[in-house]
């Protein structure tokens, strides 16, 4: 009975999946080399990490036309974090082990610096949590209790910690800056933007449910729950509100710049945590949304308490949006908004920041494309979702435009305007943690993110057996994926929240029926694929099964809302 804690967990790997042709025989009807164009974006990530390294590491982030660096968002050698799973989702083994030595010599968060609240949870906290949770994939011989404990979740406590103070406000709304050594200057503005306050419970729910301290995921609901209590009568909220008086200071609603990650939040928290509460939040603001922002597929701004339009433009941070609607089973609305961003991309080359939608064209100021993710990562979940060859086309599209438009000998460029294909003097952090990550993702249908449970490990930690890496990543809004079972791996639970029991009878009978081996894990040596990695630790167990157009553990058994049954996440009723 010791392994249904970790068998419970697998519950969320139920994949609910829409028909379609095969991955190879949809690529194939339009001529499009996936391995190619997965081994070009391999090739991309490499050019602009390993410049990174010679010219701008230990600062945040490389200048790649000056071919030097700078700190950005508060130094903490972020360009590495960020890039650190993706070395593994790319089956560079020995170089996360390598990087993951640096970090725990070289960054130090007892610092006098001014610090993006958000920023720094996004990619320091969200990139160190999620390389704690692979790094057992990763071949690192982690210590007694991973995954409750480790070097790097240590490391993320203590930056997390060093923005609780942010949260110490009459709301429970947090600034937007702090500083890392004495927490909240005195004149410290208290206007935040909605995102700012609404995206942490991801990140900080982890922490707490691993660490064993309920303060992180404390604030973090608190927090969205005073965004929740403060919408307007019709159901929206506005951009930017006072976190110490609750008013708000820009009353323009929308699903773009400022608020995005709030609502994206609100689902993917909603699956981490398996919340039926975020879910149906999220659902009244998605009701409040269609009737107020959308217009022949696209989403305007509007003034958040009588609905009237504000700003007719399309964000390019907008276009996340479809793929949170993936999430959620609204498949055909995704694809129908995706089509109209693509004709943007389609018209430049790339998103412009703004983009007027009844005039065609960009927004003055706005022309640019710092090298963003959100349409790609779009195209990653519908096609998962679809295997629409359309979505790979896009994913074509961005690699041959941002070789083309961006590529400097020293890096990868954001494009200051796309009219001209002017270059700025910057490659942000998230190109590597985001962009090349979706590009490789959509290129990559068998990497071990997209496991359909097949393939699972078993751990020992304090509180017994637990199941790990079978698939079901929930992404950060950086992109880190969080392995939602690791969840449940670090405390005893009076109750199980699913009906574990049933799981364990069906998983028994499907052995009867299936081959299925199980076997000790093995010491290995360094390399570069992780498909050779096999667990570094004496402690676990490694599952594997024969592949099958099904994965082994399904849930027909399991009675459950199939509104709150999305991408593999299972609600049930009872909980």
């Amino acid at each position: 009975m010791s392994l249904l804690r970790g068998l419970g967990a697998l519950l969320c790997l139920c994949a609910l999946r829409l028909p379609g042709p095969p991955a190879g025989t949809a690529a194939a009807a339009r001529g499009l080399d996936v391995a190619a164009y997965r081994e070009r974006v391999r090739a991309m990530f490499y050019h602009a990490y390993e410049h990174y390294l010679e010219s701008a590491f230990p600062y945040d982030e490389l200048r790649p036309l000056t071919c030097d660096g700078q700190d950005t968002w508060g130094s903490f050698s972020l360009t590495l974090i960020d890039a650190l799973d993706t070395l593994l989702i790319l089956g560079n083994v020995s170089e996360f082990q390598r990087v993951v030595t640096v970090l725990q010599e070289g960054v130090d968060f007892d610092i006098d610096v001014n610090a993006s609240v958000f920023e720094t949870n996004i990619r320091v906290v969200g990139g160190l949590l999620s390389a704690h949770l692979l790094s057992k994939k990763a071949g690192i011989e982690v210590e007694v209790g991973w995954p409750c404990s480790g070097p790097l979740l240590r490391m993320a406590e203590e930056a997390a910690r060093k923005l609780l103070p942010a949260f110490q406000t009459p709301t429970g709304m947090p600034y937007g800056t702090v500083n890392l050594l004495h927490g909240v200057n005195p004149g410290e503005t208290p206007v935040t933007c909605t995102a700012g306050i609404g995206t942490f419970i991801v990140e900080f729910a982890t922490l707490s449910h691993l660490t064993g301290d309920p303060v992180f995921e404390d604030v973090a609901r608190k927090a969205l729950k005073a965004l929740w209590k403060n919408r307007s009568d019709i159901g929206l909220v506005g951009n930017h509100i006072d976190v110490v008086t609750a008013k708000w200071v820009a009353q323009d609603a929308g699903i773009g710049a400022g608020v995005d990650s709030y609502f994206e939040y609100l689902v993917k928290g909603a699956i981490l945590l398996q919340d039926k509460e975020l879910m149906s939040m999220f659902l009244e603001y998605n009701k409040a949304i269609k009737n107020y922002t959308k217009f022949d597929d696209w989403y305007l701004w509007v003034q958040m308490y009588k609905g009237t339009v504000s700003m007719p433009v399309f964000q390019s941070l907008e276009a996340y949006w479809p793929g949170l609607q993936s999430l959620i089973g609204d498949v055909d609305n995704a694809m129908r908004t995706f089509l109209n961003y693509y004709t943007v991309w389609k018209q430049f080359g790339g998103l412009p920041e703004f983009y007027n939608i009844p005039q065609g064209y960009t927004v003055d100021k706005r022309e640019g494309y710092p090298l963003r993710p959100e349409l790609i990562e779009s195209a990653m979940y519908l096609y998962r979702a679809t295997r629409d060859p359309t979505l790979l086309e896009l994913g074509r599209d961005a690699v041959e435009s941002i070789e083309k438009i961006s590529k400097v000998d020293c890096g990868f460029a954001t494009i200051k305007d796309l009219r001209d294909h002017r270059l700025d003097n910057r490659m942000e952090s998230f190109f590597l943690a985001e962009t090349v990550k979706y590009l490789y993702l959509l290129f990559d249908p068998d990497n071990f993110i997209h496991n359909d449970g097949s393939d699972f490990d078993v751990v020992i930690t304090p509180y017994g057996e637990c199941v790990l890496n079978a698939g079901g990543y929930i992404f950060n809004t950086e992109a880190h994926p969080i392995d939602p079972a690791a969840l449940h791996c670090c405390r005893k639970r009076k109750e199980e929240q699913w009906e574990v029991e049933d799981l364990v009878r069906e998983f028994y009978s499907l052995k009867k029926n299936k081959k299925f081996t199980l076997k000790q894990a093995s010491e290995h040596g360094e390399g570069e694929s992780t498909k050779d990695a096999t667990d570094a630790s004496s402690s676990g167990e490694k599952r594997n099964s024969k592949k099958s157009s099904h994965s082994l553990l399904s849930c027909p058994s399991q009675s459950f809302n199939s509104k709150l049954a999305v991408l593999g996440q299972v609600f049930l009723d009872n909980t």
